[in-house]
């Protein structure tokens, strides 16, 4: 895990100096720390050397005077050791807020630009358990087990030297147990470092059934399926407590190893430490001191067990978010400027295959979409109309065949222009937990209320939402949830109305709502489409029968292309496909 920390320390390299300066006030917080118990000692020396105790020797003979000096020095002491914690709570917790804040920010900015192929094995709750547990974890060990560990070295060194310079051989005996209490604490470590990456991944999964019953309640409602779902979610919360349980046997055997280390030193301080006192050998208030900072250095260590299990908690969640950083970017974000004025929106799909894994989807499809034109793709699910759709947008990368935007190749383009250029309209609508209006302008901020409300009014939404409790500034709920599908798939279409894009694309757009709503969107199509290329993907043929050419797909290849009137004479697939909805209504209205 020493990869993980050097790996933060390099992502953290602007927040250095920051990092020296809180070290360096926990390290001074430490010095005045310890200066307490030395006062002490000299405090012993005072009264009982008086005239012969260390003070003396300095020059301030008086013993009063000597007392007074201690009282001045321990409001110095004190006053410093006051100051120096503030100073470093105050770094080493902005500094954990901070790089939280940061890391969660890149983090969240890299899964956006990642293809859509990094989610396909991946669990969204995973992800959020990534992009917020983790990442939690992490500011907690800022801000506290960073400053802590310092503390920990630093009173080891710092108590050693005055061990050795009082009684160096008592400071042999002594201090032989930090050495090991360090390499014990360090060995279960690496040792607890596996369980705990179990423990990460466990929480992920919890995180992942709770995210997708969350949001698929109203059908766990209808199915009446809430025991079988607290099932899944029991046996998901058991195992991560099963993998908490492993790594707990683990780390609670830590402060018990640490505590008999401990009790060894500090005997040893007691008993031969005294024995040498009495002797002659080292002076009351030596001895004093010796005690007092034994205790002071000893017993702090079993702190170190839950500082080494905060740490490797860390230390596992800090690898995974970095693992999530260094995850490549397979698609090139950079290019050729698109200026929007000068896109007219001739498309050209040259020789294009595309698979998702080993199942391919399309084989060499060659087809012309000229400016300005409406053209549909008609077929069976599976036959690679979506799939053309995905391409285009550059949501994934084929690696045969092109796609080009008047006469450029669309993968030399920069992918925010590209993205800019079109107007997506989908079956399944993303709406934000805001206003109406505000997921009108979704990406579009400084749109203007006039404009907003003449993109509703051309979706054929806006007498909707004149109905709703606070019209334009009403909130739709998460994902849109207090609207109905046709009204969500109104307010996606004046989105991409406002965008005002050269391109247009309709990916199952009506597949979704009634046949009022559809003929609704039908009507706002025919004003929204005229000037502007516009890519239709549907099942219902009658939602693209005016289309200025259709194509018929079937497993990932162009089987018929024409326009309605002549896929209907050539009497193929499109044909029959007609004939069945067209006969399907037939029956029903009768």
């Amino acid at each position: 895990m020493s990869s993980s920390l050097s790996r933060l320390f390099q992502y953290a390299r602007h927040y250095r100096r920051d990092a020296y300066l809180a070290s360096l006030f926990s390290v001074c917080n430490k010095f005045f720390d310890i200066l307490p118990e030395v006062l002490i000692g000299v405090a012993v020396d005072v009264v009982v050397s008086k005239q012969d105790s260390f003070l003396a020797r300095l020059g301030i003979t008086d013993t009063f005077h000597q007392l007074l000096w201690l009282g001045l020095l321990t409001v110095l002491i004190w006053g410093g050791e006051s100051l120096f914690e503030y100073l470093y709570q105050l770094r080493w917790r902005n500094l954990a807020q901070n790089l939280q804040h940061d890391l969660r920010l890149d983090a969240y900015r890299h899964v956006q630009k990642l293809p859509l192929a990094y989610f396909e094995n991946k669990s969204t709750g995973n992800l959020m358990s990534i992009l917020n547990d983790d990442i939690n974890q992490m500011e907690r060990f800022l801000n506290g087990g960073a400053n802590s560990i310092i503390q920990v070295l630093c009173s080891s060194v710092l108590v050693s030297a005055v061990f050795f310079y009082l009684a160096p051989k008592l400071a042999v005996i002594a201090l032989f147990p930090v050495p090991l209490i360090l390499f014990g604490t360090f060995w279960f470590q690496r040792r607890i470092a596996p369980r705990y990456a179990a423990v990460r991944e466990a929480v992920g999964v919890v995180n992942g059934r709770l995210n997708n019953n969350l949001l698929g309640i109203a059908t766990i409602k209808a199915f009446t399926a809430e025991e079988f779902e607290a099932e899944h979610i029991r046996d998901a919360s058991e195992r991560y407590r099963a993998a908490n349980a492993r790594a707990i046997r683990l780390s609670s055997a830590i402060i018990p190893v640490i505590r008999m280390a401990i009790l060894a030193g500090f005997v040893v301080t007691l008993v031969y430490g005294g024995y040498l006192a009495l002797s002659g050998a080292i002076g009351v208030g030596s001895y004093s001191v010796l005690v007092y900072l034994t205790q002071r250095l000893l017993w702090p260590l079993t702190g170190l067990a839950d500082i080494a299990d905060l740490y490797q908690r860390s230390m596992t969640a800090i690898d995974r978010v970095l693992g999530v950083l260094a995850a490549p970017l397979t698609i090139d974000y950079h290019g050729a400027p698109l200026p929007a004025a000068q896109v007219s929106g001739a498309l050209a799909f040259n020789k294009l295959s595309f698979g998702y894994g080993e199942q391919q989807v399309l084989h060499e499809v060659s087809l012309q979409v000229p400016a300005g034109r409406t053209v549909a793709f008609v077929g069976a699910t599976g036959s690679g109309k979506s799939t053309l759709i995905k391409l285009l947008l550059r949501f994934y990368e084929s690696a045969h065949g092109s796609i080009t935007l008047d006469g450029q190749d669309i993968r030399a383009l920069a992918l925010a222009d590209l993205r800019r250029a079109i107007g997506y309209v989908s079956q399944d609508v993303f709406l934000t937990d805001g206003t109406v209006a505000a997921n009108i302008a979704y990406g579009m901020p400084h749109a203007s209320r006039e404009a907003i409300i003449a993109a509703a009014r051309a979706a054929e939404a806006d007498e909707f939402i004149a109905r709703l409790p606070q019209g334009y500034d009403t909130a739709v709920g998460e994902r849109g949830q207090k609207l109905s599908g046709g009204q969500r798939q109104r307010l996606a279409l004046a989105r991409a109305i406002l965008k005002d894009p050269r391109i247009l694309v309709l990916d199952e757009a009506t597949s979704a709502v009634d046949n009022e709503t559809e003929a609704a969107i039908q009507r706002s199509l025919e004003v929204v489409s005229r000037g502007r290329t516009t890519l239709v993907i549907a099942h219902r043929l009658s939602t693209v029968r005016h289309a200025d050419c259709i194509y018929v797909l079937e497993h990932g290849r162009v089987m018929e292309t024409g326009t309605h009137e002549q896929l209907l004479a050539a009497g193929g697939s499109y044909a029959a496909l007609w004939r069945l909805q067209t006969g399907e209504r037939s029956s029903i209205t009768a």
